[in-house]
């Protein structure tokens, strides 16, 4: 269950932690507010990464899912303590259990499932 530990790292005091489990040519596209950030390799999520606001941040998955090789995953972001919006994200998990590809939309402003 690569997205789970994945996003307890980005979530962490360490970030860049997450690169250990992605492949070397690892596709993502995140669709934020402010604009979609895409990228062809671990390299270039690390470039994210370095210009990324990490800031008191936690990932809270309310639903999980798993079929074969792709792995899918909804939640919430909260930011010191206060909700920010929703996330749904999905990755293709390669055979040797690394995220091959990553996709991932964040919401300010529209709840998919009831926040608990």
């Amino acid at each position: 269950m690569v997205l789970r530990e994945y996003m307890a790292r980005m979530d962490g005091q360490d970030p860049e932690k997450a690169l250990a489990l992605l492949e070397p040519g690892f596709r993502f596209l995140l669709a934020l507010p402010d604009g979609e950030k895409t990228g062809e390799s671990r390299a270039d999520f690390a470039a994210y990464l370095a210009g990324r606001n990490a800031g008191d941040r936690v990932h809270e998955i309310v639903r999980h899912s798993v079929d074969r090789d792709l792995e899918t995953a909804y939640g919430f972001v909260v930011e010191a303590g206060t909700p920010t919006g929703a996330f749904l994200s999905a990755a293709v998990v390669s055979p040797s259990g690394l995220m091959a590809r990553y996709q991932s939309y964040f919401t300010p402003v529209f709840d998919l499932i009831d926040r608990p």
